[in-house]
């Protein structure tokens, strides 16, 4: 049995990704550095993950750069209860999000 945590891409993350990353490297590097902190512990200081409020009060979201956030919820795996779930929702700057 794994313990540990799995990032899952939603479809709309996916597309979201493809289109806020298009021509842009480093913001995929900086993307990426964030998921990997996510990844081993989503309450890292320096992803300054929050909860969020009014329609989106059943989600957390985390910081990947000046201004791009990633919205997303973390779950428990149904067949592995040592596996949390993070599902990756969005991604997009702040005003495109909230």
């Amino acid at each position: 049995m794994q313990s540990g945590r799995k990032l899952v891409l939603s479809k709309a993350f996916e597309k979201s990704y493809q289109k806020f990353t298009a021509k842009n490297n480093a913001l995929k590097n900086a993307i990426a550095k964030a998921l990997g902190k996510l990844q081993s512990d989503a309450c890292d200081p320096a992803l300054r993950t929050h909860k969020l409020s009014g329609k989106l009060a059943a989600y957390l979201a985390c910081s990947c750069g000046y201004d791009c956030r990633i919205i997303f919820v973390i779950d428990k795996d149904l067949t592995n209860p040592d596996l949390e779930i993070i599902l990756l929702l969005d991604i997009g700057t702040h005003d495109d999000l909230y």
